[in-house]
């Protein structure tokens, strides 16, 4: 899917969940009511300080303004909690091994 599209579909998403409208977001992003519809009608790309703008609006951080609906929010969390796991597994690991040398590899100590 084309960056502009999903851009602009997850900005429009989150503009409805906080309930304002285009002339809202755009006078707290500090951007041109035009600019806003442009950027949602996918007419037009954003600088990276627009993009920085929009997003303290939207109250969301940047990198969510550009994950596509195709990708499940619940698929991001599982590979954050696999990930986290792994993690877990190697301290564990350590700990039970020698817990002073798991201190000085996790520089806990």
């Amino acid at each position: 899917m084309d960056l502009k599209k999903i851009l602009s579909m997850n900005i429009k998403k989150q503009r409805k969940i906080l309930g304002i409208s285009q002339e809202k977001l755009a006078e707290n992003a500090g951007i041109s009511t035009n600019m806003i519809k442009d950027i949602e009608g996918c007419r037009t790309w954003v600088s990276d300080k627009t993009l920085i703008k929009l997003a303290c609006a939207l109250k969301t951080d940047i990198y969510r303004l550009f994950i596509s609906s195709a990708i499940h929010e619940d698929e991001i969390y599982k590979s954050v909690v696999l990930d986290l796991a792994k993690i877990l597994k190697t301290i564990k690991k350590d700990i039970n091994f020698d817990f002073e040398k798991a201190l000085k590899l996790w520089n806990l100590k």
